[in-house]
């Protein structure tokens, strides 16, 4: 799988993607697909159109059009799944980690007044729903990208400014969570809140290292001594744990559940499941709500 370098990969002309901060019109045509891409810079997006799937280590994000979303530098994989009659199109804000300090020194009296000695945890990752000023911010950056084929220096740090005040006023202790995490190095308990953050998504072991910023060799060896054993083994019993979990109700349908655990096909965890539990999916089912009617005659 391609690894996607953004914002350096959006640019033909490589001076573009180093400016400290940039405004990006991106849309993506008609299809289906799914890449790894590592954030040089953080990013914003706001989202005009469309829906898109992002996991990152420790969350995994389903971005739609009435909502937009700050993203820290880092490892990250996206899906993006359109139909002949839609677009997915968004304006993405990408700035780097000076930016961000810059704002948070020149607005110091006002953050120190706004946090008022609150201790606020660190995130690499929020998001917030659209409300009227962020629609107009949205339609102010379109018609920017109208009027002129380059947004000056001065005029990306206004808009950014504009964003991060209005944010910083009206949900303070949000903004103020959202730090860097580029170059970041996993200790073993972030490893594994990765680890169980993930374990129903269909993502493949070297999709879960590269979200963990280690190599697959690496992570399989510090995965052993963290679960005492093998990531292969801990996950198909983790999923099928899970999967006999929500065959045990009456409303959960063997045939949608392999979706819920991570599988891509129904056929596939029919038979892991029959390998660990000795029955089908839907047998194990019969088997359990006959037992819990018999209970309740």
């Amino acid at each position: 799988m391609t690894i996607h370098n953004l914002p350096q990969d959006i640019f033909q002309n490589k001076r573009d993607a180093e400016e400290s901060i940039i405004f990006h019109d991106y849309s993506a045509i008609v299809g289906s697909f799914k890449g790894k891409s590592i954030l040089h810079k953080n990013a914003i997006s706001l989202v005009i159109s469309g829906e898109k799937t992002m996991h990152f280590a420790n969350t995994t994000v389903n971005i739609k059009d009435n909502e937009f979303h700050f993203l820290s530098a880092g490892n990250c994989l996206a899906s993006v799944s359109l139909s002949k009659r839609d677009i997915f199109r968004s304006i993405l804000v990408f700035f780097d980690n000076k930016v961000l300090i810059d704002f948070y020194l020149k607005y110091s009296k006002t953050i120190d007044r706004l946090r008022n000695g609150t201790k606020i945890k660190s995130e690499g990752y929020i998001s917030f729903q659209k409300d009227e000023f962020i629609y107009n911010y949205i339609d102010s950056l379109s018609l920017l990208f109208k009027s002129t084929s380059k947004i000056s220096a001065g005029m990306k740090l206004l808009k950014f400014e504009e964003l991060m005040l209005y944010l910083l006023e009206k949900y303070p202790a949000k903004v103020l969570s959202f730090q860097s995490s580029q170059g970041k190095n996993f200790n073993d308990l972030e490893i594994r809140k990765a680890v169980e953050a993930n374990v129903t998504n269909s993502i493949s072991l070297e999709e879960l290292a590269f979200l963990c910023n280690i190599s697959l060799s690496t992570f399989k060896r510090r995965f052993q001594n963290i679960y005492g054993t093998s990531p292969s083994k801990w996950m198909l019993q983790r999923k099928m744990e899970i999967a006999k979990n929500l065959l045990q109700h009456y409303d959960e349908k063997p045939s949608e559940v392999y979706h819920k655990v991570g599988y891509e096909s129904h056929s596939s965890f029919a038979q892991s499941f029959k390998q660990t539990y000795g029955v089908s999916p839907k047998e194990f089912q019969l088997q359990q709500l006959t037992v819990q009617q018999w209970f309740l005659s």
